[in-house]
């Protein structure tokens, strides 16, 4: 599978990782979780990503380093992902999320640790999906530049602390945006990172989106 991302700035210094596969579809995973962790975040990459998407990376670095776990998984094998229409399937996504939500619950480093989502492009609206279905078993998401609206009818029954970040410059997703946020119903929040575009590619945007979801998720990333 492959990325579109690039990166910019400097990566957050890096831990240790398990490198493991969620059964029964053996998605390839990366877990890493700290010392006496606050919680864990599990990521939801975007359409033509995969677990290695280097803005994901950065990002879980910066949360691991303020004491969160993370996940990053594929949602897909390498066969599935070649079929198009199970990249924007978003109920495939949301089931897969839920299955590495469900496994993670029986890792000894992660058990009876509260859980977070983040996503981003169409694993927005996977996480946004997933978490709907779970209630309160899923204590807060952040999106990044997200596609909520693909969400559809599930986005009033979500409970978690939900927060939306969009590029100032990223016009058409910013749209939509606002109006997922008119019909999402828990807590929530709109962040627009000013001259930003989608993939947060200008510098000090992606450090800006980095200390908005790790302030989002110390304030509700409890049990």
């Amino acid at each position: 599978m492959t990325d579109p991302e690039g990166t910019n700035g400097t990566d957050a210094k890096a831990m240790p990782e398990e490198i493991l596969q969620i059964p029964p579809v053996a998605l390839a995973a990366a877990v890493a979780i700290p010392t006496a962790a606050k919680g864990v975040v599990v990521f939801a990459h975007g359409s033509g990503s995969s677990r290695l998407s280097p803005r994901n990376t950065r990002v879980a670095r910066a949360l691991q380093n303020a004491g969160f776990g993370t996940l990053l998984f594929d949602l897909l094998t390498d066969a599935e992902a070649a079929d198009r229409k199970n990249v924007f399937d978003i109920a495939l996504l949301a089931g897969r999320l839920l299955l590495a939500t469900d496994w993670l619950a029986e890792h000894a480093a992660a058990r009876g640790l509260p859980v977070g989502y983040f996503g981003a492009s169409t694993g927005a609206a996977a996480a946004l999906v997933a978490a709907a279905r779970r209630g309160t078993k899923v204590a807060a998401i952040v999106s990044r530049g997200g596609r909520p609206d693909l969400a559809g009818q599930a986005l009033p029954s979500v409970v978690s602390p939900t927060m939306l970040i969009v590029g100032g410059d990223d016009l058409p997703t910013l749209e939509v945006n606002r109006e997922a946020l008119q019909r999402l119903r828990c807590i929530k929040a709109l962040e627009i990172v000013p001259g930003a575009t989608h993939l947060f590619e200008e510098p000090g945007k992606l450090d800006a989106v980095i200390d908005l979801a790790r302030r989002w998720f110390e304030r509700h990333l409890r049990s």
